[in-house]
């Protein structure tokens, strides 16, 4: 079962040469999201981007398409977290939605010099 994580429209101005939402876009919605989930799982704003896996983009997104960002924790390891992040064109009419990219992403927890600490535990508020 996958979260809703967050809701984007597609603009003019996030659009490519080819009339497509720009692909350095959609990677910054995912990124974005997959830092904001990882956060939420590990209790903890002190979360930073350590690998995106292979990105596979589905499909393409015209201006004006909403597009939701969908997150799954794969894994919770001593120091990071592995998400499965899926975007997703939604049809406000029909509530029908296609996928249009996807990747996994892993997350580490930092402390305030960027050394890797462990996973917040109940009670650790940082």
């Amino acid at each position: 079962m996958s979260d809703l994580i967050t809701t984007k429209v597609c603009m003019k101005g996030n659009i490519g040469v080819h009339g497509n939402l720009f692909g350095g876009t959609m990677l910054a919605w995912l990124d974005e999201a997959g830092a904001a989930y990882a956060c939420q799982i590990a209790k903890s704003t002190m979360m930073v981007t350590r690998c995106i896996s292979q990105v596979e983009f589905c499909r393409p997104v015209k201006v004006g398409r909403i597009v939701k960002v969908y997150g799954k924790t794969m894994k919770i390891g001593k120091t990071s977290v592995q998400i499965l992040l899926e975007a997703r064109s939604h049809n406000p009419q029909t509530g029908k939605q296609k996928k249009v990219c996807s990747t996994e992403m892993v997350f580490v927890r930092i402390d305030d010099e960027g050394d890797p600490i462990p996973i917040a535990v109940c009670g650790d508020k940082k």
